[in-house]
Order: C-alpha cells, then sequence, then structure tokens
C-alpha cells in the first residue's frame, strides 16, 4: 500500500510538472506576440509622429516618407513577434 501510494504521487507530481511547463510556453508565446505588437504601434506613432513634424516643416514628400517608414516598421516589428510566438511554441 505504501509503495502504490508512494508511486501516485511521484506520478501526479511529475504530470503537474509537465502541464506547468506547456503553460508556461503558452503563456511565453502569448507575451511575445504581445511585446511584437506593442513595438509595432510604438513604430507606426513614431513614424506619424515624425511625418507631422515634417508637415509643420512644409516637406509634405518627406511627411509622407517617414510615415510609410513608420508602417514598414510596425509591421517588420509584428512579423517579428509572430516569428517568436513560433519559436516559443515549438519549444
Amino acid at each position: 500500500m505504501k509503495a502504490w501510494m508512494f508511486h501516485l504521487i511521484i506520478t501526479l507530481f511529475a504530470v503537474t510538472g509537465f502541464a506547468t511547463t506547456s503553460f508556461s510556453s503558452e503563456t511565453t508565446a502569448t507575451m511575445e506576440k504581445m511585446k511584437g505588437e506593442a513595438k509595432a504601434l510604438t513604430e507606426e506613432a513614431k513614424g506619424q509622429t515624425k511625418g507631422a513634424i515634417e508637415d509643420v516643416k512644409g516637406n509634405k514628400v518627406s511627411a509622407e516618407a517617414e510615415r510609410a517608414k513608420g508602417k514598414v516598421k510596425g509591421e517588420m516589428e509584428r512579423a517579428k513577434g509572430t516569428a517568436n510566438e513560433m519559436k516559443e511554441k515549438v519549444k
């Protein structure tokens, strides 16, 4: 009886340990995606700000270029976040 209880307890600890590991991997993956999205929004905001500054200076072409660069950098950050998310899910 004691040996059976001992094996049962060891098995339960092992199962809960593996479950916790898988949950932490999913949590880390979600955090990576959120970080990518936050960085993307930051880059887009920077582009809009630089574009507004160029508008004030009277440089319409530079303003549009800055906004476009901000959008591209934002998309790059989103892609990095998604890639990191996939990498964490594979672990």
